[in-house]
């Protein structure tokens, strides 16, 4: 259940994955899983608070020791214990999810970064704590985190249009001369919409650059999916800048060949 979850959601992730060692592998999965469904309530159509609302709540009683049926809260509590996942990480989470379920347009960008701590920057920390990283690799963890949002964040400027949802703050719109992020914004204005995509693209190559300079903590066993990810992230970001109206076109993600091909050469 929790590899067939990982699978249909996400190539770059599920493939990268498979280049982890067996046991670091089943770690992931089940992190990605408790992740994954937990933002699946909040990003469906319509969204589902009383489902995320129940999903927390048997967390929550899960933590305190009693049983639950869902294999998926299950095992993220086991692994969350054993790798001594700090609460706080997985509590910000949570709370970034709920702020899905009544969005408002970020404001300023420490906005986003704020809720960029709980949707990805925890997420990094778990995995250092999962890997066994030394705390000097956790800044670059959540930016590697981080970073991958931000991506998410330009790439799926469509989906968030339809689910009401406004991650780019309102302050770098306004710099633009941007109302929104509408598509009928963006082509009555192409030059200023071209133009905030590719300076926020290299907003994301700053925080990418520092990430990478993490890469130095990590066992080669796991810096190569960790890295093939990254660089997945980074070719979606060269696609966009390419042709930044692509994002009202497709969701632009890697191929899996593509995914399997980068990983090969970062093993070589």
């Amino acid at each position: 259940m929790k590899k067939q979850l990982f699978k249909q959601a996400s190539k770059t992730y599920y493939y990268s994955t498979k280049l982890f060692p067996k046991d670091a592998q089943i770690d992931v999965t089940t992190l990605y899983a408790f992740v994954r469904t937990a933002d699946d309530f909040v990003d469906s159509v319509p969204p589902q608070p009383e489902a995320f609302k129940l999903f927390e709540k048997q967390y929550r009683e899960a933590l305190k020791g009693h049983q639950t049926h869902n294999e998926i809260i299950h095992d993220f509590v086991i692994l969350q214990k054993r790798k001594q996942f700090k609460q706080a990480w997985v509590d910000s989470f949570l709370a970034a999810m709920k702020q899905d379920l009544n969005p408002k347009p970020c404001k300023t960008l420490n906005e986003a970064i704020k809720y960029m701590h709980g949707s990805a920057e925890v997420i990094g920390l778990m995995m250092a704590q999962l890997l066994d990283l030394p705390k000097e690799s956790h800044q670059a963890a959540k930016l590697l985190g981080r970073s991958m949002q931000y991506i998410n964040f330009l790439r799926d400027i469509q989906e968030d249009n339809e689910l009401k949802r406004q991650y780019i703050p309102q302050s770098i719109l306004k710099k633009h001369g941007l109302k929104n992020l509408s598509r009928a914004e963006a082509e009555k204005k192409p030059e200023a919409f071209k133009t905030l995509i590719r300076e926020e693209l290299k907003r994301y190559e700053e925080w990418d650059a520092k990430a990478r300079q993490g890469f130095a903590y990590i066992p080669k066993r796991y810096r190569v999916p960790i890295q093939t990810a990254a660089d997945m992230y980074r070719w979606t970001a060269n696609q966009i800048h390419k042709n930044p109206h692509i994002v009202y076109e497709k969701k632009v993600k890697p191929s899996k060949a593509r995914v399997i091909t980068t990983g090969v050469t970062n093993a070589l």
